[in-house]
């Protein structure tokens, strides 16, 4: 049974907050020039929540994006997964959706960077580039009709990921950007996949030369990571759990931001919610300054 929160001066707005948190049974608005989009319907002339989320307005469109919700992406986002089964020349592929993805062997790099028709001997060899368990970072190629999706690593900042963690947060609190490939001048990479899934790795400058060899692209063994390198990763891993904890969207700038501000406590301090929300504002504040 839906309840109805009761009406209040916020009720009135004019959806221009798109960062905006409702609840089931929220009234939104009462402004009947809106429409009803996802996640919204309508009660006595009134613009109600179904789900809880954030508010996304599309010109007059009003909808609520859940804040979790199994990930449903489009062709082109750049995702994290991980390899849950090797099959018959594919991978199959957990990206936090509503159904595993799928890796064809013919939409990965050859070792030595070689552009050819996959052969027997490449299915023979398939658990040499990616095994079980193995996390990688793609492009969506391609959606079925059952709701599945197909990905692709046929360029070099895609593949095998090593030199650091995973870090999960829901797929809605990934904003969209540009590019989703982040070098921090900490020597600290982070892969922000729309999926829900965070890369954040010890910096690899890989020159031309080491893609053409085979080690360059499927090798497991983890680089030696220094202990200033592992604080750092650490500080990243927290500042991105600080931000999930907080119910804050996820982008390059405000972790920057943080990070900065944060570099007078040691990265375990980072774990206390107070010192957390307290970074979170004054990184906010930065950037509607920077505005």
């Amino acid at each position: 049974m839906l309840i109805l929160k009761p009406a209040s001066h916020a009720d009135d707005m004019e959806v221009d907050r798109k960062e905006e948190i409702v609840t089931p049974g929220q009234v939104i608005t009462k402004d009947l020039a809106f429409m009803r989009g996802h996640g919204t319907f309508t009660l006595n002339e009134q613009l109600v929540a179904s789900v809880a989320g954030k508010i996304e307005r599309v010109n007059k469109l009003v909808s609520v994006k859940p804040l979790k919700t199994r990930f449903n992406g489009e062709i082109g986002d750049v995702v994290v997964g991980r390899i849950a089964e090797l099959g018959n020349k594919r991978w199959r592929v957990d990206i936090q959706g509503r159904q595993e993805a799928t890796l064809l062997l013919s939409s990965i790099n050859l070792p030595g960077g070689v552009q050819r028709r996959k052969n027997e001997a490449d299915e023979m060899e398939m658990r040499s580039f990616f095994a079980e368990g193995d996390m990688l970072s793609a492009e969506v190629q391609a959606f079925f009709g059952d709701g599945g999706c197909s990905l692709h690593t046929r360029s070099f900042k895609y593949g095998k990921l090593r030199n650091g963690c995973l870090v999960v947060a829901p797929s809605a609190l990934i904003k969209r950007s540009k590019s989703h490939f982040i070098s921090l001048s900490c020597g600290v990479d982070v892969v922000l996949g729309l999926n829900g899934y965070i890369w954040v790795q010890k910096h690899v400058f890989i020159s031309p030369e080491m893609q053409n060899q085979p080690e360059g692209l499927y090798i497991n063994e983890n680089d030696e990571i220094s202990m200033e390198e592992r604080e750092a990763i650490s500080r990243v891993c927290n500042i991105i759990t600080a931000l999930v904890n907080h119910k804050q969207m996820i982008y390059e700038t405000i972790i920057v931001f943080m990070y900065e501000n944060s570099l007078e406590y040691q990265p375990v301090e980072l774990l206390s919610a107070d010192l957390q929300k307290s970074l979170i504002d004054s990184a906010i504040s930065q950037l509607e300054a920077a505005e």
